[in-house]
């Protein structure tokens, strides 16, 4: 994982234990860990579970406004319980301003509210996947290159109204251009035209771990296809509710919202 080498915590077990375990990551808000415990049955960070891999491997995330301090606890199969306090790096997020949408794209009527609400649980139920694979372990890659137009945690003023921040990473690129799996996975949601994202590509990396790519013009994988790093999924659109073409790609650990620039080498 990109700006994660080098950064190796060294979790000390307690005098009587014979395992230690290690994490690699960003301890950051919007940081994603990944740890390495072998005897491990399961992982808990702020009252989030993680389950462990066959070969002893789990995941850890910060969100956006995590507190300095975090609580690792890690259990394993004889009954031991580890636990970590984790320092949290804090950031500044930039503020983004787009005046003159139309109003109905800043306060949707009630039917389009609804709508929402449904297109939120669908998703929702996908990111709450448990695949006990750790497919994203070996690393990410950007799924489309171009301008990053729009930062992870970025407060969103819309038409001077505070708006919920945005929770993932833009790319702008002309409409039309490839749009690959930034690791591997399993296609969970293939759908075509959501309200917020319009097309919509949801992949599950294994451990709770999910991206989505939204806004495509088209989609060329279905639910259930295996796709590897590199495979084209998509092609880069304006649909949903967007000001022109880019790729919004965000990345979750199950209701975490992680920063995907941080998972990758800086843009090519």
């Amino acid at each position: 994982m990109a700006q994660a080498l080098g950064l190796v915590l060294i979790l000390a077990a307690h005098a009587a234990a014979a395992q230690d375990f290690q994490l690699d990551g960003n301890a950051i808000q919007g940081g994603m860990m990944i740890g390495n415990a072998p005897g491990a049955v399961s992982a808990r960070v702020d009252g989030i579970v993680s389950q462990v891999s066959a070969d002893g491997l789990f995941v850890i995330g910060f969100p956006t406004k995590a507190p300095p301090r975090a609580i690792l606890e890690v259990r394993f199969a004889d009954g031991r319980t580890e636990t970590q306090v984790l320092e949290i790096a804090q950031r500044n997020y930039a503020v983004e301003r787009i005046d003159g949408l139309p109003a109905a794209q800043v306060t949707p009527p009630q039917e389009v509210l609804d709508r929402i609400a449904r297109e939120n649980a669908a998703i929702g139920a996908v990111r709450a996947l448990d695949t006990p694979v750790p497919w994203f372990a070996g690393g990410f890659r950007w799924p489309a290159t171009g301008r990053i137009s729009g930062v992870y945690g970025s407060r969103r003023i819309l038409n001077g109204l505070a708006r919920q921040p945005h929770y993932g990473v833009d790319v702008a690129a002309p409409a039309g251009t490839p749009v690959v799996a930034p690791a591997p996975g399993t296609i969970a949601m293939a759908e075509a035209d959501l309200y917020y994202t319009g097309g919509t590509v949801m992949i599950d990396h294994g451990l709770g771990v999910t991206s989505v790519l939204s806004h495509l013009s088209a989609i060329l994988v279905t639910v259930g296809d295996h796709v590897s790093p590199g495979d084209v999924v998509g092609l880069v659109g304006a649909t949903g509710r967007v000001t022109g073409a880019h790729l919004d790609w965000r990345v979750n650990w199950f209701t975490v919202r992680l920063d995907p620039k941080l998972l990758v080498p800086p843009m090519p």
